[in-house]
């Protein structure tokens, strides 16, 4: 295990400290997410009763696997949400979603009480953008659509897995926005991509983390509050 799978799974395992019996859960995707459920379902096969509502196919597969109730259409909020991040400013705005499943995640961060992030030092970024936003699109007319999105000054790539035109698990289309200087107006820039026709959803996460736990080779740090 390299030295950010190390960091990841440390702070994975604080966050595991929130969970409390009887909760609902949401669990993110992706590697650091992954950590968590594993760490989880450690607990849940010892005794722990929770149930979860996963934000990908993939973590539901995992979640499954290793004996986690899981949930579809929960009546009640959950309780806590936890998921990793591809970027982290300082005031706890993300970037989310490199992985394909941004529009689960929001949906289920936007539900949650509590939305921890857990990352290692790498995710850390005085700006936002310095890697690139995923915006989900309908696949119909999905080119009108990037040149709508052209106006905010990014280079836009539709995402390709092995040659074909990679699909969400919502059976939709990602552009992946790249802005060469950053993202200087976050909120801004992110009520653009929502206004603009053809966009379902995009990886800009701002107002909704409630805190982090971020890993460092010094040890764990805690950004926001986990309260």
């Amino acid at each position: 295990m390299n030295i950010h799978d190390e960091q990841k799974r440390a702070a994975a395992r604080r966050a595991l400290e929130l969970v409390e019996p009887g909760m609902l859960l949401g669990i993110g995707s992706g590697s650091t997410a992954r950590f968590f459920i594993e760490a989880l379902g450690e607990r849940v096969a010892k005794g722990l009763r929770i149930s979860a509502i996963a934000t990908s196919r993939q973590s539901e597969e995992l979640a499954r696997r290793l004996g986690i109730t899981l949930v579809d259409d929960p009546v009640q909020p959950i309780d806590l949400a936890v998921d990793g991040a591809d970027e982290i400013d300082p005031q706890l705005r993300l970037i989310k979603g490199h992985g394909g499943a941004l529009f689960r995640e929001k949906l289920v961060a936007s539900s949650a009480r509590r939305f921890i992030v857990i990352a290692d030092a790498s995710k850390l970024v005085r700006r936002l953008g310095q890697t690139f936003v995923p915006v989900e699109i309908l696949p119909f007319l999905w080119r009108q659509t990037a040149q709508r999105l052209a106006v905010l000054g990014a280079d836009s790539r539709l995402r390709t897995g092995e040659g074909t035109p990679y699909l969400t698990d919502n059976g939709n289309l990602i552009l992946d926005l790249t802005f060469a200087e950053g993202i200087e107006d976050p909120e801004g820039t992110a009520a653009a991509i929502k206004a603009t026709t053809g966009v379902l959803e995009h990886g800009l996460f701002l107002g909704l983390a409630t805190g982090a736990i971020v890993a460092e080779p010094e040890g764990l740090r805690i950004l926001g509050s986990l309260s």
